[in-house]
């Protein structure tokens, strides 16, 4: 008998993406930005800002004394660059680097650099994964963390959770076991306790800046925020809940939730359970709105799609217009794949955070 091959119409019931995809309605979601008055916006802003931070379970490290570790300091000829060691949470400890121009006279304007998934903060302020010393960028990250520094910032570059110094020890499965990465285990166990990875480094930069607030160094009345793909997703989303964050470049991930998280592989690190509620990343836009942000995105990044970009900032401009504020979204759409551009970055922060 000849076997019958079902067509892909018919087919597709059979999938489970496709009564999930019907249950996908972002224009519906109760938290969604639907506001058409300025004074609208910023009452939606007071009432999602608290609901998302509760929604992340920020609460976790309030109060936590940072009790900070300095470990070194290396003249690096134009800069200095320190290692300290702060507690972010009852159970928690983070590694971050300060870049501090040499010569300038503080407090600086100052930004708080995340890096995105590889080796870890090292590959931002000129180490290798071994720690050696490298004085020529390398990588998608392209030391972006030291331009800028150069650029004439106090730099803050955290150890990000789940990666370099901050990676889980899975020896205790002995060999052939196969261990999963640090990020996929604390996502699964994150949202098996009813919390998310993103929760976890959102908290992380709440209490890095909390401390940088004690560093006279650091102006963080004018303070910004910059990352690359995971990094990215910091900045997003840490600039949605901390308002001290004054302007933010978003490199590497700013699109749509539809044609970029939701629709392709992408490192479990980057989920929210219930997230939906919020509708769409152009409506969580509404959070940073109207503050200054700059997205990089490189024409031929696979898993950030530029159609997605492109229709995702067309949204975040009609969303910032209802402040009053629709050209304070600014794009780097550069030839290139995934990583950072730095043609316009740090002009713009210079800029925002006069």
């Amino acid at each position: 008998m000849a076997s019958r091959v079902l067509d892909s119409r018919a087919m597709r019931p059979l999938q489970p993406a496709t009564s999930l995809w019907k249950q996908y309605d972002p224009e519906a979601a109760p938290r969604a930005f639907k506001a058409k008055t300025a004074t609208e916006a910023r009452r939606w802003q007071r009432t999602t800002r608290r609901a998302l931070a509760g929604h992340l379970r920020l609460e976790a490290g309030d109060g936590v004394d940072p009790e900070p570790r300095r470990i070194e300091v290396v003249d690096k000829g134009d800069y200095l660059r320190e290692k300290i060691v702060l507690r972010t949470g009852p159970h928690s400890r983070m590694p971050v680097y300060l870049l501090l121009p040499k010569g300038a006279e503080g407090p600086l304007p100052s930004v708080v650099a995340f890096h995105g998934h590889g080796y870890g903060v090292k590959d931002i302020v000129g180490l290798w994964e071994d720690g050696g010393e490298r004085d020529v960028p390398d990588g998608y990250h392209k030391d972006f963390g030291i331009a800028l520094c150069r650029a004439g910032f106090a730099v803050a570059a955290p150890e990000i959770s789940g990666f370099g110094e901050r990676q889980t020890d899975f020896s205790y499965l002995g060999q052939g076991q196969g261990a999963p990465s640090t990020c996929a285990h604390m996502a699964f166990l994150a949202f098996h306790l009813g919390t998310s990875v993103v929760g976890i480094r959102v908290r992380d930069g709440l209490r890095l800046v909390d401390y940088l607030e004690t560093r006279p160094e650091f102006d963080t009345g004018r303070l910004g925020a910059m990352g690359i793909s995971g990094g990215g997703m910091h900045t997003f989303f840490s600039t949605c809940i901390d308002e001290r964050i004054r302007a933010c470049v978003v490199s590497g991930y700013y699109s749509t939730f539809r044609e970029s998280i939701l629709a392709m592989n992408h490192c479990p690190c980057n989920y929210v359970p219930g997230l939906s509620e919020f509708g769409e990343m152009h409506d969580l836009a509404g959070l940073i709105a109207p503050r200054p942000m700059l997205v990089e995105a490189g024409t031929h990044d696979p898993i950030f799609p530029i159609s997605a970009v492109r229709s995702g900032l067309a949204r975040a401009r009609k969303v910032y217009g209802v402040f009053g504020a629709g050209g304070q979204v600014k794009a780097d759409i550069f030839s290139g794949r995934h990583q950072i551009s730095g043609a316009r970055a740090y002009d713009f922060l210079g800029e925002a955070l006069a």
